[in-house]
C-alpha cells in the first residue's frame, strides 16, 4: 500500500507540474518557447545552493536571451519524468538518471559535464561512499579490515533507485560480492530495495543528504551517498579525503538537514569512483539553436573562471561546484556514459 501511495503521489505531482509548464502545440507535439525551464534533483534543490542555481541560470539566460525558471524537487522520479515528459528543457542529473531519461525519450541528450582537476574528462569523477557511524566501525570489520560481509542483516539506506552513486554503483558492488556465496546466489537488485533478503530494513533518503542523515540519526546502520553532495556540510576529521577508514565530522554550522546531527562522525568503509553528473537537455523543447548556445556558453573560459559557479575551494559557505585545479565544463557525448549502462545489464 505504501508503494502504491508513493507512486500515486508522484503521478499527481507530475500532473500539477505539467499544467503549470506544458509546452505542447495543438497537435500535442512539444515546441520551443521563450522560457528555459531547469529542473533540479533534491540534492541540488536546497536553499543553501540557491546562489549556484541562480548564477547558472543567469549564464543560460544571457546565452539565449530567454527567461529562466528553476523547478525544485523532492523526488528523483519527479525530476526525471518532468524532463522526459517535455515539461523541462534542462536538468542536472546523475549518469543513471540521464540513462533512464534517454531510454524513455531519446530527445534527452547530454549537454556538458564538469571535468576533473585536469580540465579534461580523463579524471571527471566523484565518489560513491558506503559509510557507518564512527562508534560502530569495528562491527563492520573482519580481521581488522572493512568487509562487505558485515552488512548482511543490517539496516541500510540508499538515496533513490535512480541514483548513480547512491544506488546503482553500490548495489552493483554489493551484488557482485554476495552472489558469489551460495546463500545469496539468487540475490537481485530488487531484493536490495526492501528488507528481508540481505538487509533487515531498507530506507531511501530521497537525496544524498537524506541518506547520510538516515545514518547519523541512527535510522540506518550503513548508508550509501556521495562525496560531492555532502561536502558543504562535513569536514575531514581523520585521514585523507575519499580514503577507506577516513573519518568525517558534520560541521557545527551545517545547514538543513544536517543541523540536527552536528558534530556527528562517520567512517568510510567503501569508496568507488563514479562518472561525473551531466547537465542534459531535452532537444525537442530546447531546440538545436539554444542547445548550441548553451554548450558554447557553459564551456567558455568566462564560466570556467566564474567564481560564483566554480567557487574557490577555500571559500566559506555552500556551492554546487568547488574549483579543483583546472576544472571546467566540457562537452560530452552519450557514449561516455556506457560504463554506467554496463552496470544495468
Amino acid at each position: 500500500m505504501r508503494r502504491a501511495f508513493s507512486r500515486l503521489a508522484v503521478l499527481l505531482l507530475l500532473a500539477v507540474f505539467a499544467v503549470g509548464c506544458s509546452t505542447g502545440n495543438a497537435n500535442g507535439e512539444p515546441e520551443v518557447d521563450d522560457v528555459i525551464d531547469i529542473v533540479w534533483y533534491p540534492n541540488e534543490s536546497g536553499e543553501d545552493l540557491k546562489s549556484s542555481r541562480d548564477e547558472i541560470g543567469k549564464v543560460i539566460a544571457d546565452a539565449t536571451g530567454k527567461e529562466v525558471e528553476h523547478h525544485l524537487t523532492t523526488d528523483y522520479a519527479i525530476a526525471i519524468e518532468t524532463l522526459v515528459n517535455n515539461n523541462a528543457d534542462v536538468a542536472f542529473m546523475g549518469a543513471q538518471g540521464y540513462i533512464e531519461a534517454n531510454d524513455s525519450n531519446d530527445s534527452i541528450q547530454p549537454l556538458v559535464v564538469p571535468t576533473g582537476p585536469s580540465g579534461t574528462l580523463d579524471d571527471a569523477v566523484y565518489h560513491s561512499w558506503l559509510a557507518v557511524n564512527v562508534d560502530d566501525q569495528e562491527t563492520f570489520k573482519k580481521d581488522g579490515e572493512f568487509s562487505l560481509d558485515t552488512i548482511a542483516d543490517k539496516s541500510f539506506s540508499f538515496v533513490s533507485n535512480s541514483s548513480t552513486s547512491g544506488f546503482k554503483v553500490p548495489s552493483s558492488s554489493i551484488l557482485a560480492h554476495f552472489t558469489e556465496q551460495d546463500q545469496y546466489a539468487d540475490l537481485t537488485e530488487e531484493d536490495l530495495m526492501e528488507g528481508g533478503s540481505l538487509f533487515s530494513q531498507v530506507l531511501f533518503g530521497n537525496s544524498h543528504q537524506g541518506s547520510a542523515v538516515n545514518l547519523l540519526s541512527g535510522n540506518a546502520d550503513v548508508a550509501a551517498f556521495c562525496d560531492t553532495c555532502v561536502e558543504n556540510y562535513v569536514e575531514i576529521a581523520e585521514g585523507e579525503e575519499n580514503k577507506v577508514g577516513s573519518v568525517y565530522r558534520v560541521k557545527d554550522d551545517a545547514a538543513e538537514p544536517f543541523n540536527k546531527v552536528t558534530s556527528s562522525e562517520f567512517t568510510l568503509m567503501s569508496v568507488t569512483p563514479v562518472l561525473n553528473a551531466p547537465f542534459v537537455a531535452n532537444m525537442d523543447t530546447l531546440g538545436e539553436e539554444d542547445y548550441k548556445k548553451l554548450q558554447e556558453a557553459l564551456t567558455s573560459d568566462e564560466v570556467a573562471n566564474n567564481a560564483s559557479i566554480f567557487v574557490p575551494e577555500d571559500a566559506e559557505g555552500s556551492a554546487l561546484f568547488f574549483k579543483s585545479g583546472d576544472e571546467r565544463f566540457a562537452p560530452v557525448e552519450d557514449a561516455w556514459f556506457d560504463p554506467i549502462r554496463e552496470i544495468n545489464k
